[in-house]
């Protein structure tokens, strides 16, 4: 297939993208923007963004997916209280790195995560990709619960899992995903080091 081909190909799905997934996409832009600049409204984004997205995966048969969606909206409204308590009370949970022992869980919850939808969507499903839909998944549950608790790491654990969902969400036909997810992985470089920068100015402080 030649360059045209491919260009032809995506122009055609590009115009198949319903307005429900350009809205979707639309809320996970403003979502992870948001996050790269460690402000809370990023949840009420993503929470609006997850609800329209796990709809379209659901009538697209990736089924881990729709559980990541669950779990991303169950973390999003958990990381909102988190946040809205330390600012209720003047304070703000401070950027830090990983320890060991929270290390350690978020590779559990990856691992374990993995095993668990795997067998679940080759016995249970008729998904079409059970290997690449577990782990996108599975890596992405720890990433989310990392930024949760504001740990820099969340952002090489969400990449890792953005990385691999690029080119599920293009087999799946969801164009406007598959750019969203790339424009994810460019952001979250930069939110690592933007976390990095923040983590400094805290310690300075400190």
């Amino acid at each position: 297939m030649e360059i045209q081909d491919y260009l032809r190909l995506f122009i055609e799905q590009v115009r198949e993208t319903t307005y429900l997934e350009w809205l979707a996409v639309a809320f996970g832009v403003t979502e992870v923007l948001l996050a790269k600049r460690n402000n809370i409204w990023l949840y009420p984004a993503g929470i609006i963004g997850i609800l329209l997205s796990l709809y379209l995966k659901l009538n697209a048969r990736l089924y881990a997916e729709s559980l990541l969606s669950m779990y991303y909206l169950v973390m999003s409204f958990y990381g909102w209280i988190i946040w809205s308590k330390r600012k209720a009370k003047n304070e703000t949970l401070p950027v830090s790195w990983t320890t060991k022992n929270e290390l350690i869980i978020a590779f559990a919850i990856s691992i374990g995560g993995y095993f668990v939808l795997y067998f679940a969507l080759v016995n249970f499903t008729n998904s079409d990709v059970p290997i690449l839909d577990a782990f996108v998944s599975s890596v992405a549950w720890a990433g989310m619960w990392l930024l949760a608790r504001r740990k820099i790491e969340n952002w090489i654990f969400l990449n890792v899992s953005n990385i691999v969902a690029i080119p599920l969400m293009w087999h799946k036909n969801f164009v406007m995903f598959a750019l969203l997810t790339l424009f994810l992985f460019i952001v979250a470089i930069f939110g690592y080091f933007d976390w990095k920068k923040i983590y400094k100015k805290q310690s300075a402080v400190n």
